[in-house]
């Protein structure tokens, strides 16, 4: 179904005589905070169009007339560079680029870190003189690299105390028949899949060649056994924002979920006892970019370069950190942010006190570390990307035989 396409509003916004941009998303990064100061700082109007991952790149993908700059991940290019909905950004434009570190750009923060399968946004970052995307420099890119972190699952504090939970340290526990119905996980497919392909591999069910690109004969293996945990309830839910996250763990409807780390936030804000996992295996890597619709031209595509400009200027990142993600310039954000918070978000040490989101609610305690330990640590275990495979049309169909059985 198409959607209603956003519009410039026609009151008092309007008539102030400010640009207004239409930016599409998620909840991961289109939050209020980072609205209200972006539009003192710029001297514009945003509208903030928020949806699930799905209906996000959907739209994206088939209605570039329904928004001005799409704020969503690199992964989701392989479905929407092919139809032309966003245009190339000219890097010349691009104020801070060179202060944006080798993750984006060469697919790994070091040379220790795994080449990891999947959507690596290196692989998806620049466009070549035929117009594809790839990893060879040029004076154009897809999308501008922003907000990333290493995603994992997570238990509930009450429950892993209770229950030996929080000695978990594998991806094998998403399909451990000891959690038999007490287990959700992400319904996009090109998130979701990959936790439980993480999972299986784990828990040594399979051994695929590509775990980031499965083949027909893989994928068929792989959603049978799916089905058959399916058929026997293991799986309590699939989720499709943070929000039904939450609201599964907090109404103690699962013990262990697919989490994303603003999900955590999110608990956290709460008061509820939430511990993400640091798995043996490696964590599952996604990144975050703001691409601009085809149909942006002129004055208000200006003022979208902008707001991109903006992002990486050092305060979007220090409040990202406070909601539990990382920016591609991190030392842009350092002055933003305090050096309790640099120490604990950046460095891996121990939180000198309690930390606090960007809506000012306690989410760590003082003397916590952040899982896993510091942004390079975690950046160099990755072990797989949020991934759109080869067969991706045939994965989702198949993928949704599991979701509604």
């Amino acid at each position: 179904m198409k959607p209603t396409v956003a519009k410039a509003p026609a009151g008092p916004r309007a008539q102030s005589g400010k640009a207004t941009l239409r930016v599409l998303g998620t909840s991961v990064s289109l939050i209020e905070p980072i609205r209200v100061r972006a539009e003192q700082d710029l001297g514009i109007h945003l509208d903030f169009l928020i949806e699930d991952a799905t209906n996000a790149q959907r739209i994206a993908a088939l209605y570039p007339e329904a928004f001005d700059i799409y704020d969503q991940w690199f992964h989701n290019l392989d479905l929407i560079w092919p139809t032309r909905s966003i245009q190339a950004l000219d890097l010349e434009r691009i104020e801070h680029w060179d202060q944006i570190n080798d993750l984006p750009k060469r697919g790994r923060i070091s040379q220790a870190a795994p080449a990891a399968p999947g959507g690596n946004p290196a692989h998806r970052l620049f466009v070549q003189h035929d117009g594809e995307l790839g990893v060879h420099p040029s004076g154009q890119i897809s999308m501008l690299p922003t907000v990333h972190n290493a995603d994992s699952f997570a238990t509930h504090w009450i429950k892993a105390d209770d229950q030996g939970l929080d000695k978990i340290d594998s991806w094998a526990a998403l399909v451990d028949p000891a959690l038999a119905g007490r287990v959700a996980v992400q319904s996009d497919a090109a998130i979701g899949v990959i936790d439980l392909v993480l999972a299986v591999q784990a828990a040594g069910w399979f051994d695929f060649a590509d775990p980031g690109n499965l083949t027909l004969k893989e994928i068929e293996s792989f959603i049978e056994r799916l089905l058959a945990l399916r058929k026997k309830g293991h799986f309590k839910a699939f989720w499709a924002t943070e929000a039904e996250a939450g609201a599964l763990v907090e109404a103690d409807k699962v013990s262990i979920t697919s989490m994303w780390w603003q999900g955590f936030v999110g608990l956290r804000q709460r008061g509820v006892p939430i511990r993400m996992a640091v798995p043996k295996e490696g964590f599952r890597g996604w990144y975050g970019g703001l691409a601009l619709s085809r149909r942006l031209e002129g004055r208000r595509r200006d003022v979208a370069y902008e707001y991109l400009n903006w992002w990486l200027s050092g305060y979007a990142g220090a409040v990202m950190s406070r909601n539990n993600a990382h920016i591609s310039n991190p030392t842009a954000s350092r002055p933003y942010l305090s050096e309790a918070e640099w120490g604990y978000w950046y460095e891996g040490k121990p939180a000198a006190e309690d930390l606090r989101c960007p809506y000012g609610r306690k989410i760590v305690a003082k003397g916590e570390t952040y899982p896993g330990g510091s942004y390079d640590d975690r950046m160099n275990r990755i072990v797989i990307w949020n991934s759109v495979m080869d067969e991706h049309n045939y994965l989702v169909r198949k993928w949704t035989e599991v979701l509604k059985s």
